[in-house]
């Protein structure tokens, strides 16, 4: 649990006569009860909000992302929590969560909410309980904080209309769900499951083809289509396939010639492809945008470093060879220092012109 029960807003888990306001021979939960708010409206689900969060209230059948421990009454120890996961599962109501006071709870939580909630039996294990763990007629107590949650109800609907009923679809509604489909893959994307968030990227960038009917549509179908594109980009370099990644990422540069994520998958890609020239141009392009970006200079420091030992280890038998006649002396004798201080970081292209020379010195 988050927080110690043992001692908690002036309550103890076990009872001490004449300790709180429910007198002598109360319990840890009945002292509880008394502050806090019926949100079933029948008493079977009971909240004390601890911490408030922001935006709107959970929809029913979103997809949520939730923390959360249960305990039995005098308990230390949750008999359920998974809180000490790294990544939690994001769950769907209705679906993935079967205890019908935890739905309820939810849907009255807000994004970045802890709150504790007391749960009936009617609404958590019922009469018989859950043997050996849950005790019959057990009430139980949740802690619960909500992550985050995607209202996947209205992507789910539109995937199960035809194709002709899906052009239909106002765009605000269609730039809707390609954005809920793109959240659902950076979830699944950090969770490092790139071959799930990449169907999802490419679920989102299927429904935003519509051609636009005018300029603004264009525009927010560009710039919702620019977002899906980096996302794949970066998603098929973390799949090891930067053939794919070259190609969104060239895809992105279509819509905004100048952005600088765009340029750097471009040059990673390039990179990995052994294409040298073409990763240069591109992480010198993303370099002028964002000169202090060290990502991009990381990458420009690795193109060198397999550049510049190749040309270095040149075995130059001839001054009169055009590649020694370009270079100082100090540097045809293997000088790294000097050749880097000489050079500054000269051009790819005039680098591997030098490197053509090498088979045949």
């Amino acid at each position: 649990m988050a927080h110690d029960l043992k001692y908690r807003n002036g309550i103890q888990n076990h009872p001490t006569p004449g300790h709180g306001r429910g007198g002598p021979g109360t319990s840890l939960f009945q002292r509880l009860e008394q502050r806090m708010e019926d949100v079933s409206g029948d008493g079977g689900v009971l909240k004390e909000l601890v911490r408030s969060g922001s935006g709107e209230l959970v929809p029913p059948d979103a997809s949520v992302l939730v923390k959360y421990s249960g305990y039995l009454e005098y308990a230390d120890q949750p008999f359920d929590t998974n809180r000490y996961r790294r990544n939690p599962k994001l769950m769907k109501l209705g679906t993935d969560i079967t205890l019908w006071g935890m739905e309820v709870a939810l849907l009255t939580m807000r994004k970045g909410e802890l709150s504790r909630y007391l749960f009936k039996p009617s609404y958590a294990y019922g009469t018989l309980g859950c043997p050996p763990l849950i005790p019959p007629n057990a009430t139980i107590l949740f802690e619960m904080e909500l992550l985050d949650f995607l209202d996947t109800a209205l992507s789910d609907d539109f995937f199960d209309l035809s194709p002709e009923q899906q052009s239909t679809f106002p765009l605000e509604k269609v730039l809707k769900v390609a954005n809920i489909e793109r959240e659902f893959g950076n979830y699944l994307f950090r969770q490092n499951r790139f071959d799930d968030a990449k169907d999802r990227y490419k679920r989102a960038s299927s429904i935003l083809g519509r051609s636009p009917v005018n300029e603004s549509d264009q525009h927010q179908i560009g710039t919702a289509r620019l977002l899906v594109f980096l996302n794949l980009s970066l998603t098929y370099m973390k799949l090891e396939r930067p053939s794919r990644a070259l190609l969104y990422g060239e895809r992105a540069l279509e819509i905004d010639r100048s952005n600088p994520k765009a340029l750097f998958r471009c040059g990673q890609a390039c990179l990995a492809l052994t294409e040298y020239e073409r990763a240069r141009n591109f992480l010198v392009g993303a370099q002028r945008r964002e000169p202090f970006n060290q990502d991009i200079n990381k990458e420009l420091k690795k193109l060198d470093s397999i550049l510049f030992p190749a040309v270095i280890g040149i075995t130059w038998k001839s001054k009169n060879k055009c590649a020694a006649g370009c270079l100082p002396p100090r540097v045809q004798r293997g000088d790294r220092i000097e050749m880097r201080r000489t050079l500054q970081v000269p051009s790819l292209h005039r680098l591997l012109r030098i490197l053509q020379f090498k088979e045949g010195l």
